[in-house]
């Protein structure tokens, strides 16, 4: 029993012991030399990853992780177009460009962090970018003739430019391929123009000045030999005047032919001058035209072009201002016509609940209107009286002294009748609203006011009129 425990013990043992050099072997990672091998999560103090290009390195389980970056070569083509030279005018640099994973300790570091996870074309497009913006700063901070002229100083200047902005990002400039550089004002073929028309001037003039020399050479030669030649007949005819007189002659035609030939050696020579300095002035008034298309494109670019964009820029505010103005005025005239129709439906519901009250008060009334008048007056005498009597309740009586003449017409009833007579009468208060008494109410025509009260044998009860109180005698 024991023997069979420890050989199961064993095999555990054994067992465990080959997992951990499997997992040993498939953790261990040898880098190829075009790959960088980038090791991430428990790597270090201060060190976001570890980068290993060449050898191999052991990669822990759980604690860490890894993944590749490719160190082939990427090609950009770029066609820039419309970019702002020095001089301020507009040309288009047709370039090619190829980058990689920079090597570079720093600069490796930077990629891990940056591009780690990123396809080839997710790279291209973000290295597009920063060569696109560094290659307009470049030729801004230049003239055309000195890209057009000093070509390997424009690839220096851009190279520096774009490898210190790539190396930001883990990238390496490995080359840099311009093409033919191109304006829209014709400035560079204008200048293309000037630098022939001026090595052609120069050959002709060059031309000429061999010709002079040729011609010059020509007639000295003819003139030693004919001097020459004059010499040996003047000895050979030394004593004869005749003799002496036809050679003067002769040195005279010679010297008249002599001067002849300078004269049009000259004339050439300035005629072959004229020529050159006239084909100069041409080539001059053709860059002349070029330099003055030149500023009027740049005085439109700075002045016309943004005038136009403000204008256009104006008419949209403006076109958008008024939809907004339109949209709040249709806004608000819906919120007034919906107020209104809320209004109109409540004072509806109002009239109509008022037109089923006085029509159930005229039902009621058995169908009589006068019947029915005097239903909602007696509901609203209270209030009627109540306003009636408000107008008199404020007056405030000191004192009230009543002379009774003797004949009735001086008493306290009649007095306080007279007050109440100054009050507006209760058929001129409803007149004025355009209500209508009955006629029991307004009164008869010979003055009754009040229905007929009937007395128990049917006969109509009399007014009855208050007693005025009779003043006391003054006391002793």
């Amino acid at each position: 029993m024991g023997a069979s425990v420890a050989l199961v013990i064993v095999a555990i043992f054994a067992i465990a012991f080959a997992f951990l050099i499997i997992a040993a072997l498939t953790r261990y990672k040898r880098c190829p030399s075009d790959k960088i091998l980038v090791i991430y999560g428990k790597v270090g103090e201060d060190k976001s990853s570890k980068c290993v290009h060449g050898g191999a390195a052991f990669v822990w389980p759980v604690i860490q992780g890894s993944e590749w970056l490719d160190l082939s070569p990427m090609g950009i083509e770029l066609d820039l177009k419309g970019a702002l030279s020095k001089q301020n005018i507009r040309i288009n640099v047709p370039a090619s460009f190829t980058i990689g994973v920079s090597t570079e300790p720093a600069i490796m570091r930077n990629a891990a962090e940056r591009l780690l996870g990123k396809k080839s074309p997710e790279i291209q497009e973000l290295a597009r970018d920063i060569i696109f913006g560094q290659l307009r700063v470049v030729v801004a901070t230049m003239d055309i003739e000195e890209i057009n002229a000093d070509r390997d100083k424009f690839i220096k200047n851009v190279t520096e430019s774009v490898g210190d902005e790539l190396a930001k990002v883990g990238l390496k400039l490995i080359n840099v391929n311009v093409r033919d550089i191109t304006d829209e004002s014709g400035y560079i073929d204008a200048l293309g123009k000037e630098a022939a028309a001026k090595a052609i001037n120069e050959a002709k003039v060059e031309v000429a000045q061999h010709d002079r020399s040729g011609a010059t050479g020509s007639a000295a030669a003819d003139r030693d030999k004919r001097i020459q030649i004059a010499d040996a007949d003047a000895q050979a005819i030394k004593g004869e005047n005749d003799s002496r007189a036809a050679i003067a002659q002769s040195n005279a035609d010679l010297s008249e032919r002599q001067a002849e030939a300078d004269r049009r050696s000259m004339a050439a020579k300035q005629v072959a001058e004229a020529r050159a300095q006239q084909e100069f002035y041409a080539a001059e008034r053709e860059a002349e035209q070029a330099r003055a298309a030149r500023e009027e494109a740049r005085l439109y670019a700075e002045h016309v072009v943004p005038a136009e964009a403000e204008k256009k820029r104006m008419i949209v505010a403006a076109q958008a201002e008024a939809e907004r103005q339109r949209e709040r005025a249709r806004g608000e005239a819906d919120a007034i016509y919906s107020v209104k129709e809320a209004e109109a439906r409540g004072l509806n519901a109002i009239l109509e609940q008022t037109a089923n009250g006085l029509k159930a008060i005229v039902t009621a009334a058995g169908g009589d209107a006068d019947k029915a008048v005097q239903l909602i007056i007696a509901n609203k005498v209270e209030q009627l009286l109540s306003t009636q009597m408000n107008a008199i309740k404020d007056l405030k009586f000191d004192k009230v002294t009543v002379w009774d003449s003797g004949n009735g017409g001086g008493s306290t009833a009649d007095f306080i009748q007279s007050l109440y007579r100054a009050v507006p009468p209760l058929k001129d208060v409803l007149d004025s609203h355009g209500i209508s008494l009955p006629d029991w109410v307004a009164g008869k025509p010979n003055g009754s006011a009040g229905p007929p009260a009937a007395t128990p044998q049917g006969e109509p009860a009399q007014p009855v009129v208050p007693k005025a109180k009779q003043p006391e005698p003054p006391q002793d």
